[in-house]
């Protein structure tokens, strides 16, 4: 019991109370995200105390009641318009590098092994796993539908909630993805504007009606992920959260041949 207490308490899939710091990373581009975060929080510090020092320093040194020193007067000084050009430049090249590096991978496409179709509606999602056949062992696309493998998720009322479950947050059909595969995510709406939001993934995709969004995703370990709809969509805008669960390849394999078995019979 304790192994299992000591091992939810590693990662934060979920939102925690009065949480300041970031959700732990389940993806690449996460991981890429949070580096940039500390990295820019370095040159924030940095510019920050350089920025109330040198003002400290002024109004104590040239306070004309508790010091008597007056400033120089001059109009002109090209050491110090040198000095304030170069070291923003150099601060905002050091910057961009890495920035430019993480919009890179963010972009990048891979031929995916997987695809999975979201469609927000109000107030729930729909999810399709248009190429689910391709990945079972044995089985054929002629002997599936590859449209029979989708399902509605709805949001679990309050009353409705087993003990342990998350408020607000728990759904009655979980979406099921592999590890360690390239995921594509394809996103759009029936009605209004949605937006479909993983912060463990890095994702948060504009669901618009008649348009088709994408997004890729490699998840690197298992887990429950938590996320909501992050674009007010009408009176039961909160009440629309998204729960992945990520398992091992042969366990998906194994969900999906299970599940279109079900649907068959």
């Amino acid at each position: 019991m304790e192994s299992l207490l000591l091992f939810l308490s590693t990662f934060c899939d979920a939102a925690e109370s009065w949480q300041f710091s970031l959700q732990d990373p389940a993806s690449p581009s996460v991981e890429g995200m949070i580096f940039f975060h500390n990295y820019l929080c370095f040159f924030l510090i940095v510019i920050g105390f350089s920025t109330f020092w040198v003002l400290w320093v002024t109004l104590s040194t040239f306070n004309e009641v508790f010091s008597k020193q007056s400033s120089q007067r001059f109009t002109h000084s090209s050491l110090l318009e040198i000095i304030w050009t170069i070291l923003p430049a150099f601060a905002l090249l050091l910057i961009s590098i890495p920035s430019f590096a993480l919009l890179y991978s963010l972009d990048e496409v891979i031929d995916p092994s997987v695809t999975l179709k979201v469609t927000g509606s109000q107030w729930f999602w729909s999810y399709e796993y248009s190429d689910a056949c391709l990945n079972v062992e044995n089985l054929s696309e002629s002997s599936f539908d590859l449209s029979s493998l989708n399902f509605d998720s709805y949001m679990v009322p309050t009353n409705e909630l087993v003990l342990g479950s998350f408020r607000l947050l728990e759904v009655d059909n979980r979406v099921i993805l592999p590890t360690k595969t390239h995921i594509r995510i394809l996103v759009t709406a029936t009605d209004v504007l949605h937006s479909w939001a993983i912060p463990s993934f890095g994702i948060k995709i504009d669901a618009c009606p008649g348009r088709l969004s994408q997004a890729f995703v490699y998840i690197k370990r298992a887990g429950t992920y938590f996320g909501q709809c992050s674009e007010i969509c009408g009176v039961n805008h909160g009440f629309m959260p998204v729960v992945i669960k990520a398992l091992p390849s042969e366990a998906y394999t194994s969900w999906v041949a299970q599940k279109l078995l079900s649907d068959l019979e």
